[in-house]
């Protein structure tokens, strides 16, 4: 099988910009992609596309082929839908085409459009990643299901409110120097807990932003980087999916990440690594608790530890394992259909050296990245490698 070089990465401001539409995103974010890698728009063999809410937000369904009009590629394009992890499961069918040898070049991304819609709109149309017929009608929305998730972690583990401040904390102050990021903003302890409740625990800054915005890729084989003497020194050399059941009342436990813990076991399995190889990683924290159950599920902390790691300094931008030195979906954003394939760039910006916070990581060679959907029904995670 080939090996899956990333040859160029695209990414818009996350943020606020409701008079976008998701094209004019994603054509900006492929235009940067395709200026980094040098490959040649004629050399792109399909498209694979990531989006969640196009029809809700935009009336606008067959995505697929529209985005690659917008990208300037004339190729078979796909559109995947998995909630958040929309263009996660993207990347993960792209890097298995090129590594069969289908492909040599393909370009993949995602965007999304929200804030069009307004907070109670975008709300509603979230809510459709749960269960429809059990949780959304009888009214549950996604901060009142990762609030139950920390009241069950809580119960079971200990921590509390101010464990999660320093969560936010953290991420917010990684995202000061990333340009792309919608909040750039030191924000305190005291500022979290002093926040408005959003779901009890959760307050307001446990809770990441609606956003526009979009993120692309330019991935290539081994062999056709080599080449076209590509400057493409960071590989996806690891993939991994997970699933779980829809609605939280029908799983074993609220504290727990199957699917993140099955996807991450695949993906190091595939790549040949472990837990203890990983230098960095970004993980999906659309709410604060939920970056405490994706590093536990990847085995970056102890079962019932990971609440205390920010606290304590682990995971901050010179810990043992820093999480989400992009400022992660709490601060950088979370254009949802967008997400997988922004943590992927900013992995390997991070793993080049290109990064505003490459000097944390300057000995960096192994970077994880996991997306999540809905209260993690589903999940991807990438690891991504230096190659000498």
């Amino acid at each position: 099988m080939s090996g899956v070089r990333v040859a160029g990465t695209g990414l818009t401001p996350f943020g606020n910009a409701p008079e976008r539409t998701s094209r004019d995103l994603f054509a900006e974010a492929t235009q940067t992609a395709f200026e980094e890698s040098g490959v040649p728009r004629a050399d792109v063999e399909a498209v694979f596309y990531g989006n969640f809410m196009g029809e809700l937000a935009e009336h606008q369904g067959h995505q697929g082929p529209l985005m690659a009009e917008a990208a300037g590629v004339q190729a078979p394009a796909t559109r995947y839908e998995s909630a958040c992890a929309s263009s996660g499961m993207a990347i993960r069918d792209a890097v298995m085409r090129v590594r069969n040898g289908e492909h040599d070049v393909v370009l993949v991304g995602g965007a999304e459009r929200m804030t069009n819609l307004g907070t109670a709109g975008a709300t509603e149309a979230l809510a459709i990643a749960a269960d429809d017929l059990w949780e959304v009608r009888a009214g549950m929305t996604f901060p009142g299901a990762y609030a139950l998730m920390a009241q069950a972690y809580f119960d079971e583990f200990g921590g509390g409110r101010e464990d999660l401040a320093n969560v936010a904390v953290k991420n917010h102050d990684n995202a000061l120097t990333n340009e792309k990021a919608q909040y750039q903003k030191a924000i305190s302890v005291e500022e979290a807990l002093d926040a408005p409740t959003v779901s009890s625990p959760l307050g307001l800054y446990d809770s990441c932003p609606l956003s526009d915005g979009a993120a692309a890729l330019v991935l290539t084989s081994e062999e056709y980087a080599d080449e076209h003497d590509l400057d493409a020194p960071v590989a996806i050399t690891g993939t991994g999916q997970g699933g779980d059941r829809m609605a939280l009342h029908d799983r074993d436990h609220l504290a727990r990440s199957p699917a993140a813990r099955d996807a991450g076991a695949e993906a190091y399995a595939d790549a040949g690594v472990d837990a203890s190889d990983v230098d960095l990683a970004e993980v999906h924290d659309c709410f604060t608790i939920a970056e405490v159950l994706a590093i536990e599920a990847l085995d970056l902390a102890q079962i019932g530890e990971g609440i205390s790691a920010a606290r304590d300094g682990r995971t901050t931008a010179d810990g043992d394992v820093p999480i989400n030195l992009s400022g992660g979906l709490k601060a950088k954003g979370h254009p949802v259909g967008a997400t997988g394939a922004s943590q992927i760039a900013e992995v390997t910006k991070l793993l080049a050296g290109t990064h505003p916070n490459s000097e944390h990581v300057a000995d960096a060679t192994t970077g994880l990245a996991h997306n999540a959907g809905g209260t993690v029904a589903s999940a991807t995670v990438h690891v991504l490698e230096v190659m000498e």
